[in-house]
């Protein structure tokens, strides 16, 4: 299925996106809504990868299998939030997400966190419409 209908906004006069995202994305018709409980950076059989890299592409591994299982794909995504521990991780994770989502943009926020484990080094959770 394609996604919903979802119009950007980046209006002048609010600074504009750096980074691979927009300010705000309306979903304008929508049969259904996926919302994507924090992925982290643990693989299928419970092991946690060496390093930020590594987990940061498992993490979104994972969001991308929830989405599989739903149907839905990168592009369903509306509303993206990562939670990272460390700010030396931004530059990374932003090249990561940039690789994993390709052109979509969804609206996005990063916040610097402790996680439950300290293993993880980060966590995803998403939104995603149909």
């Amino acid at each position: 299925m394609p996604p919903a209908h979802i119009v950007s906004h980046n209006p002048a006069t609010v600074h504009a996106p750096a980074g691979g995202y927009c300010m705000g994305l309306e979903v304008t018709q929508h049969r259904r809504l996926l919302f994507i409980s924090g992925q982290v950076p643990q693989r299928s059989d419970g092991t946690v990868p060496d390093g930020f890299e590594a987990q940061c592409e498992q993490a979104w591994r994972n969001v991308k299998e929830v989405l599989a299982a739903a149907g839905l794909g990168v592009a369903h995504l509306v509303k993206v939030n990562t939670f990272l521990t460390d700010r030396n991780q931004l530059v990374t994770n932003r090249s990561i997400r940039r690789a994993m989502l390709g052109e979509h943009q969804p609206a996005l926020t990063v916040v610097i966190v402790e996680t439950v484990d300290s293993n993880w080094l980060l966590e995803i959770e998403a939104i995603a419409a149909e």
